[in-house]
């Protein structure tokens, strides 16, 4: 690939200490992390289950993988009763409690600018057709359009 010789902001160079922070990025910057980290900010402790129905679409296994690497990064406190049966619950740590705040502005600017990107996909599905394969956000909105219109 050629070179557009353009210099890199230093924050994109390529250091170990950079790597480590597109790990970072990587956890907080996916689909089910972002999801739940805002779903604890609202409820502030849940159980797994209540948690699994208020992230929608998730699975028991997915929201499980994304738990223990919300828990291993420091984002979320898992806490065990010793009860019988075992009760455990989730809640944001005091990090990712700061990281919610970001995330909540996202959801701000999602929710704010919404018919503008549904402006903007409907023109480029008009242009090139609709794209083979949705996602999961793509998909949920597809069904809240087809309840609404059968409200």
């Amino acid at each position: 690939m050629a070179k557009s010789g353009l210099k890199r902001p230093a924050e994109l160079e390529r250091t170990p200490s950079n790597c480590h922070a597109r790990d970072v990025l990587a956890r907080v910057g996916d689909t089910w992390s972002v999801y739940v980290i805002h779903v604890l900010g609202e409820a502030k402790t849940l159980r797994f289950n209540v948690l699994r129905k208020e992230v929608d679409g998730i699975s028991q296994r997915m929201l499980t993988v994304t738990l223990r690497g919300l828990e291993r990064d420091g984002l979320v406190t898992r806490t065990i009763f010793p009860e019988v049966p075992p009760r455990v619950e989730y809640s944001l740590t005091p990090l990712g409690a700061t990281l919610r705040q970001h995330i909540r502005g996202l959801v701000s600017w999602a929710a704010a600018h919404l018919a503008e990107v549904d402006a903007a996909r409907a023109v480029y599905d008009r242009r090139n057709g609709p794209p083979a394969r949705l996602g999961v956000a793509e998909r949920q909105l597809a069904k809240r359009r087809v309840a609404l219109r059968k409200a």
